[in-house]
């Protein structure tokens, strides 16, 4: 009897701890939503630009075949911690999700058409994930670093709501930092045109967008 009732104690000391915690995670992350933005400077003619939509190695290969965008670098954002890992992320107590930071020629192409890039590039219903990947570090985030930047993301949100008579699962959040990712994620789409999940997975999802936002692309996509 004594054993049954120390479980017991157990039981509920560690549903507290955990309940604390999880308590502790939310302030947490409730103090990212309501952050003031920051603004990223333009550099050489080009701005930056940060978006989460499932798998960043599918992610990273769309925005790179859009006319203007420079480069598109994976990484990690909208979390709580310092300093995040894939394995840390993927745990999905950090707060981070996968994301892109896209370089790219505002006179080429707008933050908006960006915006258009990043719905018309996954399953806007889709809540924590894109296709098979699943869980808040693969959540829909789109980060803004201005007020005209949220009023684009908002208005282009509510007419696809509209348009789908549905609710879009995107998340909007003041931009705070990003975090690159670790060097293996780079480019992984390019460098690894055989891995399955890059067969199977992100060349159909890069050809669907490709097919929806052919005018977008660059020549040699």
């Amino acid at each position: 009897m004594k054993t049954s009732i120390t479980t017991f104690l157990l039981i509920i000391l560690m549903s507290c701890q955990n309940t604390a915690q999880q308590t502790k995670m939310t302030e947490a992350q409730q103090k990212v939503v309501n952050a003031t933005p920051v603004e990223v400077p333009m550099e050489n003619g080009l701005a930056k630009a940060y978006f989460a939509s499932g798998c960043f190695w599918c992610v990273e290969a769309v925005f790179e075949s859009v006319e203007g965008v420079k480069e598109s670098i994976s990484g990690y954002a909208g979390g709580h911690t310092k300093n995040p890992t894939y394995e840390a992320s993927n745990t999905g107590r950090t707060g981070h999700a996968e994301s892109v930071e896209i370089i790219y020629d505002p006179e080429v192409v707008s933050f908006s058409t960006l915006v258009d890039v990043y719905f018309a590039s996954q399953d806007p219903t889709q809540v924590n994930g894109q296709g098979p990947d699943r869980g808040s570090q693969y959540r829909s985030i789109i980060f803004y670093q201005n007020e005209m930047q949220k009023d684009i993301i908002e208005t282009k949100k509510e007419a696809l709501s509209k348009e789908l008579d549905t609710n879009i699962a995107a998340e909007v959040y003041p931009f705070q930092k990003f975090w690159k990712a670790e060097d293996y994620h780079q480019n992984y789409e390019r460098l690894n045109p055989g891995n399955p999940y890059i067969q199977n997975i992100s060349i159909p999802r890069l050809k669907r967008f490709q097919a929806k936002m052919p005018s977008v692309l660059k020549a040699n996509h």
